[in-house]
């Protein structure tokens, strides 16, 4: 029944905007890092909020990129059902933006271009001192272990690291898209990592969906919960 309450919701909006966490990628083979097996859950000599500091980054940059090469590089995933009916969903001219937490490129990958990533991007890089852009595919490769610009400034993931603030543009643009839809689907995030999460209270449509594997804070306050994979979810919808 909830999924055919989904679909009529679907079916009666025309300005949809989905907010995504880490649970949209899971089912590509991205780990997550608040689950069981996520990993905040796994064993590093510091704890990944630590490793993936601002300060860390400054201070230890060496340990910094050898968990970035091992955790946060995932370049062989693909999109899953999630990310192709989104952008299935945009090139109908439904779906008027995607808000997502995630780093992974995927939602481009699978064809979305109205994407709003609120923490960056694994596809960006840049020499902090000279500005010049490198593809992941040079973090990954690099025969330093912190790679390092022709220039020889130290090349950083074009990533929010924790101490960092958002790009306000990028925020602009979400809350923009978000405060004009008529539905918004909320899937696959915790909602406890903020300020991404406060932008959902710029909703002021008809209808705010959740869909999660797990119970979150905002259950209570959605139309529709449907604790299940997202993928499976919006797979089923036409």
């Amino acid at each position: 029944m909830v999924y055919e309450e989904l679909q009529r919701m679907t079916d009666e909006s025309e300005r949809i905007v989905f907010f995504g966490g880490a649970g949209v990628s899971t089912e590509s083979g991205i780990p997550d890092f608040r689950s069981v097996d996520g990993l905040y859950h796994q064993k590093y000599d510091w704890p990944p909020e630590t490793i993936l500091s601002h300060t860390f980054f400054m201070k230890k940059p060496e340990a910094f990129f050898q968990f970035y090469r091992d955790k946060m590089l995932p370049l062989d995933a693909k999109p899953n059902k999630a990310h192709l009916k989104l952008a299935e969903w945009e090139r109908a001219g439904k779906l008027i933006g995607v808000v997502t937490q995630n780093i992974d490129g995927l939602h481009q990958a699978a064809g979305s271009q109205k994407v709003f990533e609120l923490h960056g991007s694994i596809h960006r890089n840049y020499c902090m001192k000279c500005g010049k852009f490198y593809p992941p595919e040079y973090i990954r490769d690099s025969r330093e272990v912190v790679p390092v610009c022709a220039c020889g400034g130290r090349i950083k993931p074009d990533v929010v690291l924790y101490e960092e603030g958002l790009d306000n543009s990028v925020v602009s643009g979400a809350v923009h898209a978000i405060a004009k839809a008529d539905l918004m689907i909320v899937a696959g995030t915790s909602l406890t990592v903020y300020p991404a999460a406060g932008l959902i209270h710029y909703f002021h449509g008809k209808h705010l969906v959740l869909i999660n594997r797990d119970k979150t804070q905002m259950d209570d306050q959605c139309d529709l919960v449907i604790h299940d994979k997202v993928g499976e979810v919006l797979s089923s919808l036409t």
